[in-house]
């Protein structure tokens, strides 16, 4: 007899939520977790005395365009979603803003503040793309294959000349596309900012979905969890554990166990061994194959999997304990109070050409020496995060290469990179640079060591068009299954890739599911 129905290796937001959904079908799941808690990258820790800030990703959007959150009754677990709106705010160097709403009407009218021309233009962007993303959200629920794709991507780009027009745009880099759409670079950077956080820079082929995912974020809106974007993994573990599941912490993976080709269980480095009918691995797809003695995997998948890019590096961030928030010269706080500017993701990114240049510099082996930035305040519709009177700021940029041309360690060099990055958020907000109590400099290097992402990549692989899909992370293996019998995968290696969102973990835990004969009792 076997330990367990499903031994789920990571516990990361993904591998949660397929242990949640099998849990909930009646099967026995045991988790291993290599950190010392549950999470991932989805995570949050008091680093400060008194603050807490998360490790990984913070904003929820994209878990709202699925049924996670109400299939697994995450709220009977403890999980509780503030709503934030404003989503986005974009200062810029001339005092402009824009803000985008949830409501498409309020964000035409911040647009038609800068452009009349582009307020109306933006409207018809969301009505001409909104079927398209629509379909990619369908697709995203679904494990990837050509029919799939065909109808809920290509048949959505509408009829006749349209269709061919619009599949053309596709085809392009987000940055064509917003540039042929808008006239006003303000309006162009600010879309634009957003599809980089998938990683692809404005001039690359076949980029343009991530720009136009925009009509989405009128749909879902973005929220949070009260007391930090690990409520949500927490959540995920509570649930599994009421329905019987064990989660054990502290216990990396040394290899997954296979007898007579199959995947029979996993031995930890501490020497703890747990056998299972299936297993599934939620980390990253090379830390994944490491896990196998080498015999057990054909050669061919093997090599597809050590050929995914993983590229160098992406982006870092930065945790600070503030005294108050930022305060923006485009738009100042009325004694220090929070305002919407606060609720929302802080853009700094003033054009598109800005955001090209970063890259250019990434390139290069270099840290961006104009960074794009996000800044992000929670503290400012959650006080459960910081003392009274005190804020968080996380400070995200892109793009900051894993390995520096230069030959430096980020170890040696991380706390000027951060201090840059502080330096260009003041550019708007002055007042950041005296406020600061204390900060965790998050570079591409303790992303891997701390976080399993491999050279800093927080998407586990590039999210270029060859490498999603049915290509995330190779053509075998993209319905979530291994290249062994009774293992299979989730995560972000796999569709639909990085960002909370889940639908990896649900789309896995559907396969095993079928495969394992549906419900247990």
């Amino acid at each position: 007899m076997s330990d367990c129905d499903v031994l789920i290796i990571g516990a990361g937001h993904n591998a949660l939520v397929c242990g949640g959904y099998l849990a909930k079908a009646g099967y026995k799941v045991i988790m291993l977790e290599r950190r010392h808690t549950v999470g991932g990258a989805v995570v949050t820790e008091e680093i400060i005395p008194g603050f807490k800030f998360d490790l990984g990703g913070s904003a929820h959007i994209l878990i709202h365009h699925t049924p996670i959150i109400q299939d697994l009754n995450l709220t009977a677990y403890g999980l509780e979603y503030i709503d934030l709106d404003p989503l986005f705010f974009a200062p810029f160097p001339d005092g402009s803003h824009i803000t985008i709403w949830k409501d498409l009407d309020k964000t035409c009218e911040s647009i038609a503040q800068i452009s009349t021309r582009d307020a109306e233009a933006y409207r018809q962007f969301i009505k001409t793309w909104e079927p398209l993303a629509e379909g990619m959200v369908k697709s995203f629920l679904e494990p990837p294959t050509a029919m799939n794709l065909l109808k809920n991507l290509v048949l959505r780009t509408g009829g006749g000349s349209a269709r061919n027009e619009r599949l053309s745009d596709i085809l392009r880099g987000y940055g064509q596309v917003l540039r042929q759409s808008f006239t006003d670079p303000r309006v162009q950077a600010l879309i634009g900012w957003m599809a980089a956080q998938s990683g692809p820079p404005p001039g690359e082929p076949l980029s343009a979905p991530f720009a136009l995912w925009q009509p989405m974020y009128h749909r879902s809106g973005m929220k949070r969890p009260r007391g930090g974007s690990g409520m949500l993994t927490q959540a995920l573990a509570h649930m599994i554990q009421a329905h019987g599941g064990q989660i054990i912490a502290g216990a990396p993976v040394a290899r997954i166990l296979v007898e007579k080709g199959r995947a029979s269980g996993a031995e930890t480095t501490g020497g703890i061994r747990v056998t299972a009918r299936a297993v599934v691995s939620g980390a990253h797809i090379q830390t994944t194959m490491k896990m196998l003695e080498p015999n057990v995997v054909p050669q061919e998948a093997r090599n597809l999997a050590n050929h995914a890019r993983v590229g160098n590096g992406f982006g870092m961030i930065v945790r600070y304990a503030m005294q108050e928030l930022p305060n923006y010269t485009a738009l100042p706080s009325l004694n220090g109070a929070p305002g919407p500017q606060h609720t929302a993701l802080q853009f700094i990114c003033p054009d598109l050409a800005y955001l090209e240049r970063a890259y250019g510099d990434y390139l290069g082996g270099i840290p961006s020496r104009d960074p794009a930035l996000i800044a992000m305040t929670f503290s400012a519709v959650d006080p459960t995060l910081a003392p009274p009177g005190k804020h968080t700021l996380f400070l995200w940029g892109q793009y900051y290469p894993y390995e520096l041309a230069s030959g430096a360690s980020w170890d040696e060099i991380g706390q000027s990179v951060a201090d840059r990055m502080l330096d260009k958020l003041a550019e708007y907000a002055p007042n950041v640079k005296t406020a600061v109590v204390g900060q965790l400099v998050e570079h591409p290097l303790y992303l891997e060591r701390e976080l399993g992402l491999l050279r800093g990549n927080v998407m586990h692989l590039e999210m270029s068009i060859d490498q999603m899909f049915m290509l995330r992370p190779a053509l075998t293996m993209s319905n979530y299954r291994a290249p062994v019998k009774g293992l299979y995968l989730t995560g972000a290696s796999t569709h639909p890739g990085g960002g909370i969102m889940g639908a990896s973990g649900r789309n896995a835990a559907q396969v095993i599911l079928r495969d394992l004969g549906q419900k247990k009792v």
